[in-house]
């Protein structure tokens, strides 16, 4: 089993922790890659489907064929309205179990600091295109603070405790460019999204995090009451809430979108 696949097996866990963010910077990175419609496309670690339902209604494709390593996902994946058109099978990023020249274009949203081998999966993102294809991915700027989980890390850290979280080099928007130049791809291009994420409250924002999803999520899963309690306190205390109690901050993500050779 994949780190990916230990961190995010629950498709519906995902959604309640972070799903909602997913759509939301997704369809501002649609908008960024105004990529014409009616192409076959394939989507990289698809996870539950947030993403492909957004691609699915924004780009109105051809055809849709989305992987992803965790079949728990996937068969959340499978019951979202607005994706019946995809395709969701298992897959490896790192070697797609598809021809060469099968796609117009092939995204990867959120899931390349889950890949062990980022510029072996952009390249074989580059190998199912077509020539002149597109390859496109954006990732949470983790470094710089950019997840909307950030304030949940802080308060952990702030608690001494650890929190594993893979791969943040690569979404930083230098090493994202990198990795697709390093693949061969052509016409690079990046940008940051940025993103508003808000919360009705404090139980809005803490029952988000009460499943045993991500990084994050592992480590509440191994805190005694004692420390739940304490976290709580320090969350309060540091997170950014209104006088009525809404909880407003921003998140960003890294994007970067390059065409396959000619």
């Amino acid at each position: 089993m994949s780190e990916a696949e230990n961190l995010f097996a629950d498709g519906e866990a995902y959604e309640r922790r972070i799903g909602r963010w997913s759509r939301v910077v997704g369809e501002a990175f649609i908008d960024w890659l105004a990529i014409p419609k009616g192409l076959r496309w394939l989507d990289v670690g698809c996870g539950n489907g947030a993403f492909t339902e957004v691609l699915i209604a924004r780009c109105a494709p051809a055809a849709v064929s989305a992987i992803d390593p965790s079949e728990g996902q996937l068969s959340y994946a499978r019951t979202r309205p607005g994706a019946k058109l995809a395709e969701f099978r298992v897959g490896d990023a790192q070697a797609l179990p598809y021809p060469d020249r099968s796609f117009d274009a092939a995204t990867m949203a959120l899931v390349i600091s889950f890949i062990p081998d980022p510029i072996k999966a952009a390249t074989e993102m580059m190998r199912v295109v077509k020539p002149g294809g597109w390859v496109a991915g954006y990732m949470w700027d983790m470094p710089g603070g950019g997840i909307p989980l950030e304030p949940m890390y802080r308060a952990l850290r702030s608690l001494c405790i650890a929190v594993s979280v893979p791969g943040i080099e690569v979404s930083r928007r230098d090493k994202m460019r990198e990795v697709w130049e390093k693949a061969g791809l052509q016409s690079i291009d990046t940008r940051v999204i940025r993103i508003p994420v808000v919360y009705s409250d404090f139980d809005d924002f803490w029952q988000s995090f009460s499943v045993p999803e991500g990084p994050s999520g592992q480590a509440i899963r191994k805190m005694s009451p004692l420390e739940i309690e304490q976290l709580k306190m320090r969350l309060r205390d540091q997170l950014p809430t209104g006088r009525d109690g809404q909880i407003v901050y921003e998140a960003f993500a890294n994007a970067v979108s390059g065409r396959a050779p000619s």
